[in-house]
């Protein structure tokens, strides 16, 4: 037996049998020796289960749920976790054989940090390994918690993005700190979540040693596809959430600037089609200080128009636009 830290990984899976193996493989070719490897089968319809079960080995334990959701799921690996520290990993993505250790070393001596590394985005179908990871502002690492989540947030010029869920390894005292997630089925569970974690502790460490591996599926980006009401009322949802949790550090430069550029853009996304949602959030971005267009349109010819014509009427249009295009 290893004498190392034991580390817990968390698979949640839902009708992933073409991808499992593969994931769960990754974990097992992991440098640090000392892992256990929890998969919650979330109520799957196809053979994902029995995938899973096939690669038997004496630190998997594979739980049954019926369908309640990603962020259930990872609550449940959570309920029989025994590791000090936790990797979430999503059944279709893979981790590089480094990353474990490569963050726990980062970590020594930091027991209130979190662990950061690169994210490497490859095409469904196409060799992992040949995806270059991003280069991300976060390579720098932060001693302050809030500044991190400033910056994450747009609050500061020429930052934001994202980061995927695979990509940290939190300590466990840090989750149990900040709660467990959110079970409201929510596209941005992740993000509300890890607010709150790295708000738990003392900072975050950053290492290009490990990647993260993250699959990309080509769907066609239609509006009939597009997120459900729903969806788009819970990703409003996490951001309150999320304005909530920074309610004390308000004052410092860049919070209130973050929360109303996020919540502007949430209320271009909604708009036209979830009115009642976009005035919410024009609410909410007036509220922190003001409403201004967001940096980019996502189309060249509408983005030349943003300063020109009304914001709703440039939605409209372009609404109407690519409902012409059938995109």
């Amino acid at each position: 037996m290893s004498n190392a830290t034991l580390v817990s990984v968390i698979i949640p899976i839902y009708n992933a049998e073409p991808y499992i193996e593969d994931c769960i493989s990754s974990v097992l070719g992991q440098t640090w020796p000392n892992l256990e490897i929890i998969i919650i089968d979330d109520g799957s319809t196809d053979n994902s289960f029995e995938r899973a079960n096939a690669l038997s080995a004496d630190n998997i334990t594979i739980i049954t749920q019926a369908n309640a959701g990603a962020s259930a799921a990872r609550n449940n690996g959570l309920r029989h976790a025994k590791g000090e520290h936790i990797q979430f990993l999503d059944a279709d993505d893979l981790l590089s054989t480094e990353k474990i250790r490569a963050q726990m070393d980062i970590l020594a001596g930091k027991p209130d940090y979190l662990a950061l590394c690169p994210t490497a985005y490859f095409d469904d179908g196409s060799p992992p390994v040949e995806a270059l990871p991003l280069q991300e502002w976060f390579a720098e690492g932060s001693d302050d918690p809030v500044d991190f989540l400033i910056k994450l947030y747009n609050g500061y010029e020429g930052y934001g993005g994202m980061i995927q869920t695979n990509a940290w390894l939190a300590p466990r005292k840090l989750i149990d700190k900040a709660g467990w997630w959110n079970e409201m089925r929510n596209p941005d569970d992740d993000g509300e979540f890890f607010c709150r974690v790295i708000l738990a502790g003392k900072g975050v460490g950053y290492t290009d040693k490990g990647i993260s591996y993250y699959r990309k599926f080509q769907r066609k980006n239609t509006w009939s596809n597009r997120s459900s009401y729903k969806n788009q009322q819970a990703v409003l949802q996490s951001w309150i959430l999320k304005s909530e949790h920074l309610k004390s550090h308000e004052n410092m430069t860049g919070i209130r600037k973050a929360l109303a550029y996020n919540f502007t853009e949430l209320s271009y996304s909604n708009y036209p089609v979830y009115k009642d949602l976009s005035k919410k959030a024009i609410e909410l971005a007036t509220a922190y200080g003001g409403f201004s267009h967001p940096p980019y349109f996502g189309n060249r010819a509408f983005n030349k128009l943003r300063w020109l014509l009304p914001w709703k009427i440039l939605l409209r249009l372009q609404y109407f636009y690519q409902w012409l295009k059938g995109i």
